[in-house]
């Protein structure tokens, strides 16, 4: 199981929001780069980039920071917000991104997500996020009417390299992961899922590793190394550990 820290980007520094909520940001760090350079020393594989700004606009705002971040590591990095033409795809992809993240896109565009996968074999991911149990959209400033697995199940036949799957309502709060949900997300589609919201210590990596063992392909993590809570050092090797 693979960890990624996160590195959401607001206004060119490195955040974290309770809840999705704008006015709830924590600072952690305003220097991304010097962030992404930290997490390649302590052996992380990848890290998960958030545009989060890009993602309430519509379109990349944090490019300079996503820049920066690509020029001074070699590990890839995935990136989401504000991805929602085949312009700006294009344009992560051929800047370096490893894989980029659709979400908005996913749910009013999924014309655009099946070209791109096409396109693109194994660079495209599809980001999930859910509040009650609904899909956000728009920067989590919205909330559809459909369910996580409805939309995922439209994606199986797609290509989509992973999905991406955040609980919202759990995500920057420190109460945990949604495991239940996301286990049975991942145990009823084909396409191999990421988890991402509420990871809060070693206690919460070590309940994933033994129930999401050979069923998540990873774990995303940003509050808790920030605070300290997780040594991203010690999350790989418990991660990479025997079962």
């Amino acid at each position: 199981m693979i960890f990624l820290p996160a590195i959401d980007l607001k206004d060119g520094q490195c955040v974290r929001l309770l809840k999705g909520d704008f006015n709830q940001t924590t600072v952690f760090n305003d220097n991304p780069a010097s962030q992404a350079k930290a997490f390649e020393k302590a052996g992380c594989q990848w890290i998960h980039v958030v545009d989060l700004n890009g993602a309430f606009e519509g379109k990349p705002i944090n490019g300079n920071a996503v820049d920066s971040i690509i020029q001074e590591i070699s590990i890839p990095i995935e990136l989401g917000g504000g991805i929602r033409d085949r312009a700006t795809i294009d344009m992560w992809l051929e800047k370096g991104v490893s894989r980029v993240v659709l979400g908005t896109t996913a749910l009013s565009n999924p014309n655009l997500v099946r070209e791109a996968c096409r396109v693109y074999p194994n660079r495209i991911a599809v980001g999930i996020d859910t509040k009650a149990g609904k899909v956000a959209l728009e920067g989590w400033s919205k909330t559809s009417q459909i369910s996580a697995l409805e939309l995922a199940k439209k994606y199986e036949d797609a290509g989509v390299s992973v999905i991406i799957y955040t609980d919202i309502d759990r995500d920057g709060t420190m109460k945990g992961p949604n495991i239940d949900a996301t286990l049975q997300l991942a145990n009823t589609i084909s396409i191999p899922v990421i988890m991402s919201g509420g990871v809060s210590s070693m206690e919460d990596l070590r309940t994933l590793k033994i129930m999401g063992n050979g069923v998540l392909d990873g774990v995303i993590c940003g509050r808790a190394i920030y605070d300290n809570r997780i040594d991203p050092g010690e999350a790989i090797a418990l991660l990479d550990g025997p079962p």
